[in-house]
Order: C-alpha cells, then sequence, then structure tokens
C-alpha cells in the first residue's frame, strides 16, 4: 500500500495520503483542495551498522539532505 506525499497548490499545505485505490479522489486535508501536486518523499534504510536515509553520506564523500547539498562545492 503506497503512501504518497503531496502539495497542495492552493494553500502550500504538505500532507501524505495512503492510497489505496488510484482512482480514489485526492483532496488537501486542510483546505479540501484538488490542486495537488505529487512530491518525491525521502526515505529510509537498515543497514549492516545503522539505521540510515536518504541524507546520510554518499559514496562521493559529500553529505546531502533533502534542503541542502555540499557535493557541488568541493
Amino acid at each position: 500500500m503506497p503512501i504518497y506525499e503531496y502539495l497542495c497548490k492552493d494553500c502550500e499545505n504538505r500532507f501524505e495520503e495512503l492510497v489505496l485505490n488510484p482512482d480514489d479522489d485526492i483532496f488537501c486535508n486542510l483546505c479540501e483542495g484538488h490542486d495537488l501536486e505529487k512530491m518525491f518523499s525521502t526515505f529510509g534504510f537498515k543497514s549492516e551498522s545503522a539505521l540510515s536515509s536518504t541524507s546520510e553520506t554518499m559514496n562521493s564523500g559529500c553529505m546531502c539532505t533533502p534542503t541542502t547539498c555540499g557535493c557541488g562545492s568541493k
């Protein structure tokens, strides 16, 4: 069962929604608007050493988070 992240273009509310049926009418849980943009969500995963996420250090040695990235500063 996929959980999608949406951005309401009417009120800029960002929310998650469990989508059981792709034909379901999805609307903003704040303003009930229907003008939504599906966002790319970050995810977490478990490695052998510890709980990691997409904001961990990449193979190139740079550190990126959902809002900043230091990869280009080298």
